[in-house]
């Protein structure tokens, strides 16, 4: 019998001002959570997905942040 498993990751997202979020893969999706945030903001189901929600939950007029892998 053989198992399959999802590859994990994690990309940081760091905005002008530092770390603004974070996106977890896992078997469920691309997770975001806001930086100081208490709770998952959503699970989207492409990284593309994730990082525009990310994106549309930082500050209005706020550049497009630089995600890192981690």
């Amino acid at each position: 019998m053989s198992t399959t498993e999802t590859p994990r990751a994690l990309w940081v997202a760091y905005g002008e001002s530092g770390v603004v979020g974070s996106i977890k893969k896992d078997e469920n999706g691309y997770t975001v959570t806001m930086a100081g945030a208490d709770s998952a903001a959503g699970t989207y189901p492409s990284m593309e997905v994730a990082k525009n929600a990310l994106h549309a939950r930082m500050t209005p007029g706020s550049a497009w942040p630089e995600f890192r892998e981690h």
